[in-house]
């Protein structure tokens, strides 16, 4: 849900031949290429998935029409990019100055901050193991697989109340929502040290060489991501470190994943109400849950397999709803820059946002339901309803340079924070309900958008 959601940059995905591969993209020698860069011989006929189609055509014609030099100076630059925050002073000063002029960025982070960051980011088991032993509660992972199965429990009564999906696609929906797996909190080769250690058997780390280990996790990464051509999948294996307050979706194994950094405030707290966790932690679960049924997700089965198990007339009336919510994103401008949401370029983001504050809030009205109402709490002149999207609107509070604002709206698949707030409520009949609109307010729009 946060930023780092996984995505593609196209609209959608292709499952071909390497052949059919060359007859779309024409200008370059695929099968020697992938061949080449793969270190195995493939032929032709060599089954593949393209994430986007418009940009590999894009971008064969830029190489066959680009002096060989410039190319040769983007890579070398793109290999700079990546290794200045691990160089010396001067290096580091003058990535400050672009990205100071990009970003906005005054000052540059400290470097036992930056040293901390990258090892977590490559070494994030190993990290993982050591956060779960000070600062993870096992019953949070209880408690979220609880919560994912009520939140489940919500999307199929949702399911059942669309009117747009037809009978079929609608069971074979339920079947793929029912078949989801999830990952909660780490996995349990974190508490078994050899299990850990075969994890990083073919890496080599040298006390005072940074840059040789940066180097040297390169290598140990594309090794491992090379060696995986044409095993089996392991949907139990889990690539997202427990040290990460982030969440997500992949297609590919149809899984959830709730790393052990995201179980926290403000997302989650054992000691919040329950209205609150729903709020936070329980519109993130139904916003990776919705995920797989977005704009991209829908393309792949309940096995994670690239299918249409869609039929035409229910793509068209998904279509219909989904380019509802892409017009509505795109009217709203932020004037911290005078730009305009891309609706088109965020809609699965936007898509997964609304679902996922529907789904939360009827898994909460389910619990409260069977356990009955919450006590109001001391000193707040608000119910328990109003603090449930209260807390959704508080985990996207947050201040943004106008050059990173601008980057994001031009870049990023996910809106601007004020707008995951702004799009999700101003669609929800219960926000207006909770608060008593009026109807025709900006919060309360007669003319609302809903897919999920």
């Amino acid at each position: 849900m946060p930023e780092a959601d996984r995505h593609d940059t196209g609209s959608n995905y292709v499952q071909l031949t390497l052949a059919e591969l060359a007859a779309e993209v024409p200008e370059f020698n695929w099968t020697d290429y992938l061949s080449a860069f793969l270190n195995e011989t493939l032929t032709p006929e060599e089954p593949i998935v393209v994430y986007s189609m418009p940009y590999l055509k894009r971008l064969a014609k830029i190489m066959n029409t680009t002096d060989k030099r410039v190319l040769w100076n983007y890579i070398m630059w793109r290999f700079v990019l990546d290794i200045t925050p691990h160089l010396g002073h001067a290096f580091r000063a003058s990535r400050h100055e672009f990205r100071k002029v990009l970003l906005g960025i005054q000052s540059d982070r400290n470097r036992w901050n930056l040293c901390i960051d990258w090892t977590n980011k490559r070494l994030g088991f190993a990290v993982g193991a050591l956060f779960i032993k000070e600062n993870f509660n096992p019953e949070s992972k209880e408690t979220a697989l609880e919560m994912i199965h009520t939140l489940r429990s919500a999307f199929s009564d949702l399911l059942e109340e669309n009117d747009w999906m037809d009978d079929e696609t609608r069971a074979v929906a339920r079947e793929k929502a029912n078949a989801m797996n999830e990952k909660i909190g780490y996995p349990e080769m974190l508490t078994r040290p050899d299990e850990l250690a075969i994890e990083y058997q073919n890496l080599t780390i040298v006390e005072n060489e940074h840059l040789q280990n940066v180097f040297n996790w390169l290598r140990y990464d594309a090794t491992k991501n090379l060696g995986r051509l044409r095993e089996n999948v392991n949907k139990a294996k889990w690539s997202t470190a427990p040290a990460v307050l982030n969440a997500f979706y992949n297609p590919n194994f149809n899984d959830i994943v709730f790393p052990a950094g995201i179980l926290q405030p403000l997302f989650y707290s054992q000691h919040l109400p329950k209205s609150l966790n729903y709020g936070g932690i329980g519109v993130v679960i139904g916003h990776e849950m919705t995920h797989g049924f977005d704009d991209k997700g829908r393309q792949f089965d309940k096995d994670g397999n690239l299918k249409q198990w869609w039929n035409n007339r229910t793509i068209q009336a998904f279509r219909g709803r989904a380019q509802c919510i892409i017009d509505q994103y795109s009217g709203y401008k932020v004037d911290q820059v005078n730009q305009f949401i891309n609706g088109r370029m965020t809609q699965g983001e936007n898509i997964a946002d609304n679902g996922g504050i529907k789904q939360a809030y009827r898994a909460y009205r389910q619990w409260v339901k069977r356990n009955g109402e919450e006590k109001l709490l001391p000193g707040i002149k608000l119910n328990h309803d109003q603090l449930f999207f209260l807390n959704y609107a508080r985990i996207w509070c947050g201040t943004m340079r106008p050059e990173d604002a601008l980057s994001k709206i031009r870049s990023s698949v996910h809106s601007l924070g004020p707008i995951r707030v702004l799009g999700p409520l101003s669609n929800s009949e219960d926000f207006a309900r909770a608060y008593n609109c009026p109807v025709g307010s900006r919060m309360n729009p007669e003319k609302k958008c809903s897919v999920w």
